[in-house]
């Protein structure tokens, strides 16, 4: 059976620290699906396409990822695809906290298991959200960024 996983965000946009996650995960798993979740309540500054093309263009290189959509729970998307596994990064303790129970829940009632990483030193003061307040302030993130 191949091993799947799914790293679920909102990727508006995707940092270095979320390709870090991605790219010290590929030897654990045989196909990684890098899923943006919709959420049509949110407001999101980089649109779909544009948050799917530098997806594509940053793991070009890499076979074994794949990017998709998806609206709804996380778990249901992992059913779809038969993904066995939630990857998720951590940057420190509010981050775990955050994930854990989450990671209980979907085990408990959706049958599918959640792998931390813990992120590089070098990318844990990085966010989305940071990366949001630069650019809307008009400042320099290209260091953040791919």
């Amino acid at each position: 059976m191949k091993r799947i996983a799914v790293f679920p965000g909102s990727f508006d946009p995707i940092t270095l620290g979320h390709v870090d996650i991605i790219e010290r995960a590929l030897p654990l798993f045989d196909e990684i699906i890098v899923a943006i979740g919709v959420n049509a309540a949110k407001k999101y500054m980089w649109t779909l396409d544009e948050r799917v093309a530098l997806l594509n263009k940053t793991f070009a290189a890499h076979d074994k990822v794949k990017i998709d959509t998806y609206t709804g729970l996380t778990a249901s998307f992992c059913k779809e695809q038969r993904a066995q596994y939630i990857l998720r990064g951590l940057r420190n303790a509010i981050d775990f906290s955050y994930e854990q129970t989450i990671a209980q829940a979907n085990d408990k009632v959706n049958g599918v298991d959640s792998v931390f990483l813990i992120c590089s030193p070098e990318y844990s003061h990085i966010s989305s959200s940071i990366v949001r307040d630069i650019a809307r302030n008009k400042g320099d993130y290209s260091t953040l960024v791919p």
